[in-house]
């Protein structure tokens, strides 16, 4: 799970984005912000992905092989059954498809894997959704060819070998699901880093945009506190960064259960990280005076 830090450190990017001249509505930011403070973890869990599909088209080649050689005997013996041309044509739909499959996993593993370029990471993310598409729609036709085979009984017998070929294919699809939504097969314990990523980036998402919304309803009290121990105090003179990181800070000495020294260490780590050389003493400063102020000292206003 994500980190106390990692979660902080997201919302103060956030707020800082949100808060610019000019700036996004925050619900209108928030997809592209993620899309752009996940990207890495992303296109970990996305290579991560494509291994492992990577490694179930080895035991889906053979199978593939044996579907092609059977299903031109299958579609001969269907062509002296008019009656079932709703078997013909769905078994020429299945290799349509099952050719569709394997170019499209051509494609993906011809795209560079360790670009960092983002258009070629955007266009490798749509790579393996097209490829999990194509194979939802695979197997929605194989489904259907086999539920149509039970309306033809004399046609059991003879069509059980390609049957047979197609329903081993299947178990490859599934397999492709739960590569694909590893989060709803928590017993299938080699999928495990796949969940774990996919939760973090989540989870990070999650808390992050939780703690923004609090800060974010009570702005105007927290720059009143600000006000309060300010001189002169008006959002637009105090660096966007710091700004961010104060309201960040204001709230939680105000309305969260941390002690204040170890929110004030926190926002001074977050200065250094993101802020100017000024950073550190200025928000220094003013958290110290907060705190007094959440305390009930009076002699809290300093000249900042």
């Amino acid at each position: 799970m994500p980190s106390r830090r990692q979660i902080r450190q997201a919302v103060v990017q956030f707020l800082y984005c949100a808060d610019l001249e000019g700036g996004a509505d925050p619900a209108a930011l928030r997809g592209p912000f993620w899309d752009f403070v996940t990207e890495s973890d992303r296109r970990s869990l996305q290579l991560a992905t494509f291994r492992t599909v990577h490694h179930l088209a080895h035991g889906r080649a053979g199978r593939l092989a044996e579907f092609v050689e059977r299903q031109t005997a299958a579609s001969v013996l269907l062509s002296a059954w008019p009656e079932a041309e709703c078997l013909k044509s769905g078994l020429t739909r299945i290799a349509q498809q099952e050719s569709g499959w394997s170019t499209a996993l051509a494609q993906l593993e011809r795209l560079p894997k360790d670009d960092d370029d983002a258009s070629v990471a955007e266009s490798f993310c749509s790579a393996l959704e097209r490829l999990f598409l194509i194979d939802r729609e695979l197997s929605a036709a194989r489904c259907r060819f086999l539920d149509d085979i039970a309306d033809f009984p004399a046609l059991r017998g003879p069509l059980e070998a390609v049957a047979a070929t197609i329903r081993r294919l299947q178990r490859v699809s599934d397999r492709m699901r739960m590569v694909e939504e590893p989060e709803k097969f928590p017993e299938q314990a080699d999928l495990s880093r796949l969940r774990e990523s996919k939760a973090e980036i989540q989870a990070l998402r999650r808390r992050a945009d939780e703690l923004v919304d609090l800060v974010l309803a009570r702005k105007e009290s927290i720059d009143a506190t600000l006000a309060a121990v300010v001189d002169n105090y008006s959002p637009e003179r105090i660096d966007p960064v710091d700004r961010a990181i104060l309201r960040l800070a204001t709230h939680e000495i105000l309305h969260a259960a941390i002690p204040p020294k170890v929110v004030i260490n926190e926002a001074i780590e977050l200065a250094k990280r993101f802020g100017t050389s000024d950073s550190r003493r200025f928000v220094n400063g003013v958290l110290d005076r907060i705190a007094n102020l959440a305390d009930g000292n009076p002699d809290s206003r300093g000249d900042l």
